[in-house]
C-alpha cells in the first residue's frame, strides 16, 4: 500500500512544527535571540567579552537586566562596570527582559 505524499507532508510539517515550538519556549534561547537582535551593536556578540561602547554582561542578574533596560539605572548598592551612563532606557524590550536575563545568567559571570 503506498502512502499519499499529502499525507507525509502533513506529518513532516507536524513534527517540524513540534521541534519549532520547543525552542519557541526556550527563554534562554529567546534570550539569546533578543540580545543578538537588540544588543550587540554596543555589546560584544559574545555577552563574555566587552563590545565596542558597552561591557560585558554576561551573569548579569535579572534585576540588573530589568532595571538598565527599562530605566536605564541600576539596581540599589549596585556598582557599574563604566560611568559613561551611555545606555538609554528600551522599555519595547519589555516583554523580553525575562529572556534576556536567562540568556545573560546562563551564561556565567564575565571575567
Amino acid at each position: 500500500m503506498r502512502t499519499p505524499v499529502c499525507v507525509v507532508v502533513a506529518a513532516s510539517a507536524v513534527v517540524l512544527a513540534a521541534c519549532k515550538q520547543g525552542s519557541d519556549t526556550n527563554p534562554v534561547e529567546l534570550g539569546r535571540r533578543a540580545y543578538a537582535a537588540n544588543c550587540t551593536a554596543c555589546h560584544n556578540p559574545d555577552a563574555t567579552k566587552e563590545g565596542t561602547i558597552g561591557p560585558a554582561i554576561a551573569g548579569s542578574s535579572g534585576e540588573l537586566v530589568r532595571a538598565r533596560v527599562l530605566r536605564a539605572e541600576y539596581p540599589p548598592g549596585y556598582t557599574p562596570k563604566r560611568d559613561t551612563h551611555l545606555m538609554p532606557a528600551q522599555p519595547f524590550l519589555a516583554s523580553e527582559v525575562g529572556n534576556l536575563a536567562a540568556y545573560l545568567e546562563s551564561l556565567g559571570r564575565s571575567p
